[in-house]
């Protein structure tokens, strides 16, 4: 397995309309309006691009505003945004409905593969974290030219996201696959670090986002992720005789991730056993 769409969530058709709603207000402002919250260009969290990436490596086709949501010490308002007005209220309530949707989705994840249901939720720990990525994709007149996003894995626990329109595509068998829209399901992708969680049981694919000439998308991803300075590692009951340990334990994986991200790379072979 390495994704799935997820229904009766809990969170209503409406609310989910809502964020969507609010993402795409906060793109159309006025640039203006949105550089109050930009970034550096070496900095992850704000208003704007991606650190630049290393030499040769293409920027995407996208907006974006990335932001700290959970634990809420780690909540750095100076990035919310003020406008659209309910815009911080609406982030802080999803922020919540997703934290009870992870607990539900590791634990029945865990229960799917025979484990004890809370054995992915210690792995994560106490101060596991939440991050939010606004995205919006304009129009692109040479979408054959540049894709909204790059190739990559993510280097999350695991990542829902929501969107409006389809052009995620993930890498499967050889092909491209566009993942198709289900209204009001949160697809939960899987990250390399579940991958390594579960000796490779589940695992990370390789997804992109087209870039379109004739209509634009919102998407909203959350990134779950182990609390800083968390060891984590294959579950024992994953390791046996016929499926030996894949992977070594290790911690702080996402800060490991994204040096290779930059290059264009994937960083899972760093915890190969």
């Amino acid at each position: 397995m390495w994704s799935f769409q997820a229904i009766g969530h809990g969170i209503s058709s409406s609310f989910l309309d809502k964020i969507i709603q609010v993402a795409r207000e906060f793109f159309e402002q006025p640039m203006e309006e949105k550089n109050k919250y930009s970034k550096t260009v070496v900095e992850f969290e704000g208003y704007g691009a991606d650190p630049v990436p290393e030499e040769g490596q293409s920027l995407d086709w996208s907006d974006r505003l990335f932001l700290d949501v959970d634990p809420k010490d780690l909540q750095k308002f100076q990035f919310w945004p003020e406008s659209p007005a309910c815009f911080r209220e609406v982030l802080k309530e999803y922020t919540e409905k997703t934290k009870m949707l992870t607990e539900l989705t590791s634990k029945a994840m865990a229960k799917s593969l025979n484990l004890d249901e809370n054995c992915f939720l210690n792995q994560f720990g106490e101060r596991s974290i939440l991050q939010a990525r606004f995205n919006y994709y304009s129009k692109c007149q040479r979408p054959d030219l540049i894709l909204g996003l790059k190739p990559h894995a993510d280097g999350s626990g695991y990542t829902s996201i929501l969107q409006d329109e389809v052009g995620l595509q993930v890498f499967n068998e050889d092909k491209w696959h566009t993942v198709p829209i289900v209204p009001h399901a949160i697809l939960i992708v899987m990250g390399d670090q579940m991958e390594i969680i579960t000796n490779g049981v589940f695992k990370s694919p390789v997804h992109r986002v087209l870039s379109n000439s004739e209509r634009d998308r919102i998407s909203v991803a959350m990134f779950y992720t182990p609390e800083k300075g968390k060891e984590i590692g294959p579950e024992e009951g994953l390791v046996d005789g016929e499926r030996p340990k894949l992977f070594k334990k290790v911690k702080d994986y996402a800060d490991i991730h994204w040096g290779y991200y930059q290059r264009g790379m994937r960083a899972l072979h760093t915890a190969e056993a």
